[in-house]
């Protein structure tokens, strides 16, 4: 059985092949799907300043995003193999997200979008959750490109039960802390009645 990497040996080789793993292992499933959500979210946060400075934010996202998500989306696929769980989970919701939104930012800010704040805070609460989505998703085979991937149809009609699944394995990651403490209260007060 091979050797999962580490996430610092998962960053080592991003920066050392990147042709490689943005290029060539661009993630077009990441940029199709990001492109549509991500676009949409610009348009509706941008529309009170006008229909045309929606629209606007709304191109800039699209254009920006069909190029950013496909390399994001191929750096996430490259931590779906990563060990340990958290660590690279911790990784990836950092690494990722701080590359794409200073890229974003810098780009709507170019381009002129009239609500910039709101937009990029949009898109970063966005990203936190569909970084650690679509790593768990990878981990499991779905909205991966090249080797082990499976057509976006195939991938559509896994989503409803991973999202379940992912909802799940939150709330189950959030009461693991609480049970674990009153477990530990009911130790040290039975030690202390003892």
């Amino acid at each position: 059985m091979e050797r999962a990497s580490s996430a610092a040996a998962v960053l080592a080789d991003l920066v050392r092949h990147p042709v490689q793993h943005f290029v060539l292992k661009w993630n077009w499933k990441s940029a199709l799907l990001s492109s549509i959500c991500r676009a949409t979210m610009f348009l509706v946060v941008n529309l009170p300043a006008g229909v045309d400075a929606g629209l606007r934010a709304m191109t800039t996202e699209v254009l920006f995003r069909v190029v950013a998500s496909g390399a994001l989306g191929s750096a996430t696929q490259a931590f779906r193999d990563a060990a340990p769980t958290a660590t690279t989970v911790i990784t990836a919701l950092v690494a990722i997200p701080a590359v794409g939104h200073l890229a974003e930012y810098s780009v709507h800010r170019l381009a002129g979008t009239a609500r910039l704040g709101e937009s990029i805070a949009t898109s970063v609460a966005f990203s936190m959750l569909t970084t650690a989505f679509n790593l768990f998703a990878m981990r499991r085979g779905v909205l991966v490109v090249g080797h082990d991937r499976q057509s976006l149809v195939q991938d559509l009609r896994r989503l409803p039960a991973l999202i379940g699944a992912f909802v799940t394995a939150i709330g189950v990651g959030a009461v693991r802390p609480l049970t674990r403490r009153r477990k530990h209260e009911a130790t040290c007060q039975l030690r202390r009645s003892t």
